[in-house]
C-alpha cells in the first residue's frame, strides 16, 4: 500500500485518534499544514491555514482477542470520515495516519486488516500507524527535534530526532534545507536503515557517549503504568496526596490536615476510602481525580507543594532521559494533567531548566488528532521525517 512518491494530485488528508476517552476523526486539506523554518528560529510547529473538520466519540475502540478490534474501529470511522469528506468537498485524498493508545502492543489487528479495509473503502494509498505518543509528538512539536512528556492519568516521554537533522548545517533551527527536511521521501530512512532517524552518530550522540540516538531515532521513558512508573503523573500525584491525608488522619509525620479535608470532602469518611478504592477497575482514574485537589491546597500546605516539586522532578527526569542533546531541540508538556497550571507547571519548568538547560520548554502547539494530521499532510508531501519504528510509527 506504502508509495514514497509525493502525490500532487492530493486534497486532503485523513487523522484518526483512538484513545482511552474515545475517537476522533480529522480531515484536512493537504496543503494545509504549515511547519517550516523562519528566519529568526524555529515558528510553530504545527499551523493550519483552513481548521481541518473534525467528529468525536467518547466511546474507546473495543479490544479483544486479538488487541484493537479493526472491525470495531472500521465500522466507527468510515461514516465519519465519508461525511467529513463530503462537507469538505475533498477530491482526494492522499494519506491516512491511525494513532491509536496500545498501538504496539494491541495493533495486530489492525496492522492486518486496516491498510486494504482503508484503500477499498476510501481509495487511499498511504497509511500511517502509529502510536499515540507519536502523534502527540507530531502533534505537540511537529517534525522538530526534542522530547514530549504526555501527562493525564499516567505519563510517558518520547524523544525523536527526525530524519534530515543535521546540527548547525541549517541556522538558528538545527534542520537542513530552506524548510527543515532534506532529501527524498524513503520508507527505510535516509540512511538505509529501518527504524534510523537519518542522522549522524556525531548529531545523535548525548554527552558522555550515549550512543543510543544513532541506533533508533526514537527514546521513550516511563508509560509503565500506576504500578510500576507513571512517576509525576495525575495517579502517582493523587495517591501520594491520600496517603499525606491518611497519614494526618493517624497523626502520623507527613500528614497533610487540608489534604484530609479534601478527601473527606471528595470521598467521605477517610476510613471508608480502601472499600472505595482497591475494588475499583478504574483506580488509575480514580486516583488521578484526587490529583487536582493536591494542586488547590499546594499554595498554602507544605506537604501538597512537596509532592508536586517531586511530581516535577519526575516529569523533568523522564524528559532528560529522551531529549536529543541537539542546540535545535525543545521539550514539550502535553496531556488534561498540565491544565493544573501554575502548582505544577512553576516546578516543572523550574527543574527542567536545571537539567535541560538551554532547551526551550514550550506548551504543546497541537493535540494527538493534529499529530495525526501532520503525519497524514507530511507522509502525502513525501515528507515524513519522523524515525520509522515497527512499534511506533510504521507506514504501510
Amino acid at each position: 500500500m506504502a508509495d514514497t512518491v509525493p502525490d500532487a494530485a492530493a486534497t486532503h488528508v485523513l487523522g484518526i485518534d483512538s484513545g482511552g476517552s474515545g475517537v476522533r476523526v480529522g480531515v484536512a486539506r493537504a496543503d494545509a499544514y504549515g511547519g517550516s523554518a523562519a528566519e529568526n528560529g524555529p515558528p510553530p510547529p504545527l499551523s493550519w491555514s483552513s481548521p481541518p473538520l473534525t467528529w468525536s466519540s467518547s466511546t474507546p475502540a473495543v479490544v479483544g482477542d486479538r488487541g484493537i478490534d479493526a472491525e470495531d474501529l472500521l465500522t466507527r470511522v468510515l461514516p465519519a470520515a465519508r461525511e467529513l469528506l463530503r462537507e469538505a468537498g475533498a477530491r482526494h485524498l492522499g494519506a491516512v495516519c491511525v494513532g491509536a493508545a496500545g498501538m504496539a502492543t494491541l495493533g495486530d489487528d489492525l496492522r492486518a486488516r486496516l491498510p486494504d479495509a482503508l484503500a477499498d473503502a476510501l481509495g487511499v494509498r498511504r497509511l500511517a500507524l502509529a502510536a499515540d505518543a507519536v502523534t502527540a509528538y507530531a502533534g505537540a512539536l511537529g517534525q522538530h527535534p526534542g522530547a514530549v512528556v504526555a501527562a493525564g492519568t499516567g505519563l510517558i516521554a518520547l524523544g525523536a530526532v527526525p530524519e534530515g537533522v543535521t546540527e548547525g548545517a541549517g541556522g538558528a533551527d538545527g534542520l537542513s534545507g530552506a524548510d527543515g527536511l532534506s532529501g527524498a521521501d524513503d520508507a527505510s530512512g535516509t540512511g538505509g536503515v529501518p527504524g534510523t532517524s537519518g542522522a549522524s552518530s556525531a548529531d545523535a550522540t548525548a554527552p558522555g557517549g550515549d550512543t543510543r540516538w544513532a541506533a533508533t531515532g526514537w527514546r521513550r521513558a516511563d508509560g509503565w503504568g500506576h504500578l510500576l512508573g507513571d512517576c509525576g503523573g495525575g495517579a502517582w500525584i493523587g495517591r501520594a496526596g491520600l496517603e499525606a491525608a491518611m497519614r494526618a488522619y493517624d497523626g502520623r509525620d507527613g500528614g497533610s490536615k487540608p489534604l484530609l479535608a479534601r478527601l473527606e470532602a471528595v470521598f467521605g469518611p477517610a476510613t471508608g476510602l480502601p472499600g472505595k478504592l482497591y475494588p475499583r477497575p478504574d483506580r488509575p482514574a480514580v486516583l488521578a481525580s484526587f490529583a487536582p485537589e493536591v494542586g488547590r491546597c499546594a499554595a498554602e500546605d507544605p506537604i501538597a507543594a512537596a509532592i508536586l516539586r517531586t511530581a516535577a522532578r519526575h516529569v523533568a527526569e523522564a524528559a532528560e532521559a529522551v531529549c536529543p542533546r541537539l542546540v535545535s531541540s525543545e521539550v514539550a508538556l502535553t496531556g488534561g494533567l498540565f491544565r493544573m497550571g501554575a502548582p505544577l507547571l512553576t516546578p516543572v519548568r523550574e527543574e527542567l531548566a536545571a537539567r535541560l538547560p538551554g532547551t526551550r520548554v514550550t506548551e504543546a502547539a497541537g493535540d494527538p488528532l493534529d499529530g495525526a494530521l501532520c503525519v497524514a499532510a507530511a507522509l502525502a508531501a513525501g515528507e515524513l521525517r519522523l524515525p520509522r519504528d515497527p512499534a511506533l510509527l510504521s507506514v504501510v
